[in-house]
């Protein structure tokens, strides 16, 4: 049987025992293992051994290190921005297809998260962040790549929550900056 290691630390060595003598004083009798754990909890400042074992285990799931972000291309990034004009629309659609799927990135995380939408909405949508005059290039496209959803009569879209790739989430937070 494996046990779970709990590191113990407290902030204050000398009020950690004056804590643990007092409690020791109120005893006539050894305190056994889990009125020992118990003490030592109480001692750092927690209610008992449960609180401080709780406590330890979200502090860990809190602070847990993200997983480290993909590199991003900031080359590629550059070359992606220059299909935007200074006012954040999208001006012309790239021709390669590896610089289409950011720049539709960028006009899914315009379109609003969990709500339905007709084929005008979207359309009209669209056709405010971009220049070049093809709302109907840039919703299909949204639906192939599984950034959008549509019910088969085509009446209803949604937004699909997903994850942006790391440099789809570069180039939105740089269009955002403008």
């Amino acid at each position: 049987m494996s046990r779970e290691i709990l590191p113990y630390h407290a902030e204050d060595i000398s009020a950690l025992a004056r804590a643990l003598k007092s409690q020791l004083a109120e005893r006539t009798v050894p305190p056994g293992h889990v009125e020992m754990l118990n003490m030592l909890a109480r001692a750092a400042g927690f209610g008992n051994f449960q609180h401080y074992r709780a406590q330890l285990l979200a502090r860990a799931r809190i602070e847990r290190p993200a997983a480290p972000a993909a590199p991003v291309d900031f080359v590629k990034l550059r070359r992606l921005l220059a299909y935007f004009g200074p006012e954040g629309r999208m001006a012309r659609w790239p021709s390669k297809y590896s610089h289409q799927v950011p720049c539709l990135w960028v006009i899914w995380s315009r379109i609003p998260a969990r709500r339905d939408f007709t084929e005008r909405e979207v359309n009209a949508m669209i056709t405010a962040q971009h220049d070049f005059g093809d709302y109907a290039l840039l919703r299909r496209e949204l639906v192939n790549h599984k950034l959008m959803e549509r019910t088969i009569d085509g009446r209803v879209y949604r937004r699909l929550e997903r994850q942006p790739p790391a440099e789809a989430l570069a180039l939105i937070r740089q269009l955002g900056d403008r």
